[in-house]
């Protein structure tokens, strides 16, 4: 008997999910990349290649969703329907009923485990580049439609468009580490990209460039200038972030980032020992010195984020075991049939203590303030109530 009613949970607990899996990760898809479309201005095409880089990132959110909703539409209907009281009654413990939950939820934390590794490390990362590369098609149609097109270090102004050149530009280079700040007006002018050597090709014809500290080069000729794609484009390029890392890289870049703290740390140890030594203190106090402080203080805060990175994921992995055994609980006690209301006297306590208390633990840990199993705290305290009811649900 208590082998058949343990199949019977499973099986709707199964049904349930899958449904639920199906309609969040659509939602969630669509939320993702139409938000993400709409603030790049992507055209048709590079919205339909980011769905695929999309797909982690809504199973990561469906998911731990899903698995308490599933458990609230099973265990409140059971609950409302006395079969938990049925099962009592055979002299049954109730963990015959939950024990399917937790196996569930426990197999989805692993697999959600998985899921955010992928949609970090691959995921993001192949948003970034579909952007980066659909600059050109991005910066056509805004001049088109606007006559500007501008990110913070490169900006177009245009008169008109006539196919695919541009009519009377305006291009401005803001400073950054590869060039000076200059303007280019020009005649006319096309760009083009090339995927290849990741660069947005600009040729320009009679044009004008104005480096700014009176240095003024005129030619009506044809000239070209390639600029990194990633420069060109709105979304900032962020390669070897902890956050892109795949966890089984990030031991290795621990390891790393451990000799280049210790690297710093003795340059500077040396070059304080070799002022003080000279007398010369000023030197100490020098901007030379500041920078070499704050590149200290960052390798610092990129050996947090690092540290933080695994538990994080392992953290938000596990959030639907923590979910499963706080909705499992409170479903069968609350004894309502109507499992929206169920749901969300679930996932309203979720929402506002949880995910505060997950990034809280996140912030913290990757400022150094608190060791990176901090962000468990959400995890534990949410799995510590759910503990709670199931002890009660058992024993009343």
């Amino acid at each position: 008997m208590r082998a058949t009613i343990t199949r019977y949970v499973a099986w709707d607990l199964l049904k349930v999910f899958s449904r639920t899996l199906g309609l969040l990760t659509a939602f969630f898809l669509f939320i993702l990349i139409g938000t993400e479309a709409q603030k790049m201005n992507l055209g048709p095409g590079p919205t339909v290649q980011i769905m695929q880089y999309a797909l982690p990132m809504a199973l990561a959110f469906a998911i731990p969703a899903s698995g308490l909703f599933a458990v609230c539409f099973v265990y409140g209907r059971l609950s409302a329907d006395n079969e938990v009281v049925a099962v009592k009654s055979l002299g049954i413990s109730p963990m015959s009923l939950l024990w399917p939950g937790f196996v569930l939820a426990i197999v989805l934390s692993l697999v959600g485990v998985w899921i955010n590794n992928v949609a970090y490390s691959w995921g993001q990362t192949g948003m970034q580049r579909v952007v980066i590369q659909s600059v050109e098609e991005i910066a056509y149609r805004l001049l088109r439609s606007q006559k500007s097109y501008s990110n913070p270090r490169f900006s177009i102004v245009v008169r008109d468009v006539q196919g695919r050149t541009l009519i009377r530009p305006i291009i401005n280079f803001q400073q950054n580490n590869d060039m000076p700040p200059c303007t280019v007006t020009a005649e006319e002018a096309e760009f083009r990209s090339n995927l290849e050597r990741g660069t947005l090709i600009l040729k320009l014809t009679n044009y004008e460039i104005d480096a700014g500290d009176g240095f003024v080069m005129k030619d009506t000729g044809s000239m070209e200038r390639e600029v990194p794609l990633a420069f060109a484009s709105a979304k900032e390029q962020r390669t070897g972030t902890p956050q892109q890392l795949p966890l089984s890289q990030i031991g290795s870049e621990i390891d790393r980032q451990r000799e280049e703290i210790l690297r710093l740390q003795q340059s500077l140890a040396a070059e304080a020992a070799f002022e003080l030594l000279s007398g010369d203190l000023d030197a100490l106090g020098s901007g030379a010195w500041e920078n070499k402080r704050l590149d200290l203080q960052g390798a610092h805060s990129r050996l947090n984020r690092l540290r933080t990175e695994p538990w994080r994921r392992w953290a938000s992995g596990f959030s639907c075991l923590a979910f499963v055994l706080l909705g499992a609980p409170l479903a069968i006690r609350f004894r309502n049939s109507d499992y929206i209301s169920t749901f969300g006297m679930c996932f309203i306590p979720i929402l506002i203590g949880y995910y505060p208390l997950l990034m809280y633990g996140i912030d913290q840990a990757k400022s150094g303030i608190l060791p990176p199993y901090f962000v468990w705290l959400a995890n534990v305290i949410c799995g510590g109530i759910g503990l709670f009811f199931i002890r009660r649900v058992i024993r009343y």
